[in-house]
């Protein structure tokens, strides 16, 4: 099988640079992300700053861009929550026992929601209006083709008790499942702007650099997409082993991660980790964060040599891994790929974790190096991944 599937992957992207070849206009857009953020870790908000680099490399001038509000779908009225009341949703995970939608009887305090405070764009205010999930931005200024502009903004947002993928306080007790909780740039390429309202569960991003510092409680341990820059002053396992640890004083720590070149930002954070690391022979840097539970130690340290198996396997079969660090979390629900990282819940069941982990370390390929439209070709990034 494994000649077969490097023969059917090599045919797929010889196909591909085929039509590149001979497609000479195509293009996309570049982010640079800088963020900070405070997180409160007992009402769930958080506050944050962020300055947005954006080139339009299309040939198109733009008047207008689209942000995502993800967070705003958690709660009651929400077009996502509108759905799962009228039609049958083939997604048991957000139907309550009772058989309605989950988000329906979310309080004040356990709703999700993302608001934008204000944005500027090159120092001068743009003009936005917030539609459910979406943010609409009447520019400051036209970007021009082959211009960039610079957005800054500041927002706040609340942690919604864990519906699907993110949220706070999940099944197995993850206090903090960060993912699709910032305001992101939708997409434009050479169909337009994708800014779908969230409704259903998959997504697309814009590729770019991630600069991100994250203050939370010193007591909870951080996890996700990229590298971070000061592990002397954090510990938490990140430490250099056997070096002494230089903590800033207080009761918050402040984690500063990089992440080049990918499409997403994801973090997962809880008091009760348990932070394991595996270095393969190439370099790359497996990370593991899971509940410090006896029902959880065995499977998650059967998962760690076959993290390291199944990306010796991709490595051989598909290509090599182009980030130096992937991260394992116990977090979210089921199971959900993100740059550098996957969430996935569970760990009495090692079959099931090691399974999931198989699934959505093959999206590091099919989902987070080709960047797909998993919202409108899912065969592309599934349907790869599952065969």
């Amino acid at each position: 099988m494994g000649y077969f599937f490097k023969g059917l992957i090599s045919s797929i992207f010889l196909l591909a640079a085929t039509a590149t070849a001979q497609n000479t206009s195509y293009w996309q857009q570049h982010v640079d992300y800088t963020m900070v953020v405070d997180m409160d870790v007992e009402t769930f908000q958080y506050t944050g700053t962020q300055k947005l680099v954006y080139t339009n490399n299309s040939p198109d001038e733009l008047t207008r861009v689209y942000y995502h509000l993800y967070f705003n779908a958690f709660q009651p009225g929400s077009e996502m929550n509108a759905r799962l009341e009228s039609i049958a949703d083939p997604d048991g995970r957000m139907i309550s026992e009772q058989k309605t939608s989950r988000i329906t009887p979310l309080t004040e305090s356990e709703m999700g929601y993302l608001h934008v405070a204000n944005l500027k764009q090159d120092g001068a205010d743009a003009i936005f209006t917030e539609e459910g999930t979406v943010l609409v931005v009447d520019l400051a200024k036209p970007i021009p083709a082959g211009g960039k502009t610079t957005f800054e903004m500041e927002f706040k947002g609340q942690v919604p008790v864990q519906i699907r993928r993110s949220g706070r306080n999940n099944k197995d007790g993850v206090a903090l499942s960060m993912s699709q909780w910032y305001p992101k740039l939708a997409e434009y390429d050479f169909e337009g702007w994708h800014a779908d309202p969230y409704i259903a569960r998959e997504f697309h991003g814009v590729w770019g650099d991630f600069d991100v510092k994250l203050t939370l409680d010193k007591k909870y341990t951080v996890g996700g997409t990229g590298y971070l820059q000061n592990p002397q002053d954090i510990g938490h396992g990140y430490e250099e082993p056997g070096t002494k640890v230089n903590q800033q004083k207080g009761k918050t720590l402040t984690w500063h991660f990089k992440a080049p070149m990918v499409h997403d930002f994801m973090w997962a954070a809880d008091p009760e980790y348990v932070h394991d690391t595996l270095k393969m022979e190439n370099g790359t840097m497996l990370h593991f964060f899971y509940k410090d539970d006896a029902k959880y130690k065995d499977t998650w340290t059967k998962v760690q040599p076959l993290t390291e198996k199944a990306m010796l396997f991709f490595n051989k079969n598909v290509g090599e891994y182009p980030y130096e660090q992937y991260s394992v979390i116990q977090g979210g629900d089921g199971g959900m790929e993100y740059a550098m990282a996957t969430l996935i819940t569970g760990g009495d069941k090692p079959g099931s974790v090691i399974g999931t982990m198989i699934h959505e370390l093959a999206h590091s390929w099919f989902q987070h190096v080709l960047a797909t439209n998993e919202a409108k070709h899912e065969w592309m990034d599934e349907g790869f991944t599952s065969f």
